[in-house]
């Protein structure tokens, strides 16, 4: 029962840290929806490890607490590949920003611009 209510706790404290970062505007929108994942199933699970016995049967494998550790190396995995996903999409729009300041910096100034043209006659 106590490894039960560690679980637990532990899902309720992460949910807590995930939403005091979410509120002080550390953590951002879908990086916090996941980790709020995260803690629920942790809680979850804590509470109800009958559920991991069911999942285990279902899917066949023979020892269900080893079907917690695939499952939360497989959501490792697919962490992983958002993040490497989100930073390639900072990289481009960075490379992308930067040529076009190299740009802008490669045309005159304004005012050379302005002076160079004369204003146009007065009407008449």
């Amino acid at each position: 029962m106590t490894y039960q209510i560690t679980s637990a706790l532990l899902g309720l404290t992460i949910a807590f840290g995930i939403l005091f970062l979410v509120r002080r505007d550390h953590l951002h929108g879908p990086y916090a929806v996941w980790w709020l994942g995260v803690a629920v199933i942790a809680m979850l699970l804590g509470l109800f490890p009958q559920i991991t016995n069911w999942l285990a049967i279902r899917t066949g494998i023979g020892y269900p607490p080893i079907l917690a550790i695939v499952l939360g190396f497989g959501l490792l995995l697919i962490k992983m590949l958002t993040m490497d996903l989100e930073r390639s999409r900072q990289e481009r729009q960075i490379r992308r920003l930067a040529q076009r300041l190299a740009l802008l910096e490669a045309q005159p100034p304004q005012s050379d611009l302005d002076q160079s043209v004369s204003p146009p006659d007065p009407p008449a």
